[in-house]
């Protein structure tokens, strides 16, 4: 079964094209015209194990926004596509990843509920740039809480420990990635949905 997804998305602030291949090895090919995010993405793709093609046109000369917000809605409507009825797949996911002096938990629920629990980040860091493109602190929780929302799935991220500003953004990105790459992993034992009401 091939669990992909191709999508567009067009308006007036930015064209969003992306490709995705859940069952892949982590290949990437990402330009959204902030860098930074890119970086992000990138990391996503490699430590989820998923094939990510993303090509985004945005109106960076105003800031950043809506580039960093289109490509993550362009993302989670592809996340559930690519996961079709979720039939034999493990649903939980959860993993801790350290980056240097910083560690981040994120526990994942495939759950067809959209709901996103974003705690810890230092006073501070929604303020800070990171990067040379606009990408400032506050996106992170923003891409994290619009991603679950589209690709419907429950997403807890709770920053543990941390300072550098990048290493906090980065694992957080990284911890997503391996707790969604769990969840969505296929689980030899289960025969169906992973639901007592049969649907996700």
């Amino acid at each position: 079964m091939s669990r992909i997804a191709k999508l567009e998305r067009e308006t007036k602030e930015s064209k969003v094209h992306l490709e995705l291949d859940l069952d892949g090895t982590g290949k990437a090919q990402v330009s959204t015209g902030v860098g930074f995010y890119d970086h992000m993405l990138a990391s996503f793709a490699r430590h989820a194990l998923v094939d990510l093609t993303v090509h985004t046109m945005g109106d960076v000369h105003i800031d950043a926004h809506h580039t960093v917000e289109d490509t993550a809605i362009v993302l989670g409507d592809a996340l559930r596509e690519a996961l079709g009825d979720k039939a034999g797949i493990r649903r939980f996911g959860d993993a801790t990843v350290p980056l240097d002096e910083t560690l981040v938990q994120a526990v994942v629920d495939l759950s067809g509920r959209p709901y996103c629990v974003h705690s810890g980040e230092p006073d501070g860091q929604a303020f800070v740039a990171i990067g040379t493109d606009g990408y400032l602190g506050s996106l992170t929780r923003h891409v994290f809480e619009t991603i679950a929302f589209h690709a419907q799935i429950a997403l807890h991220v709770r920053v543990l420990g941390g300072r550098d500003p990048h290493h906090l953004v980065e694992a957080q990105f990284k911890a997503f990635a391996r707790a969604f790459r769990d969840a969505a992993a296929f689980d030899p034992r289960e025969t169906g949905v992973p639901s007592t009401k049969g649907s996700l």
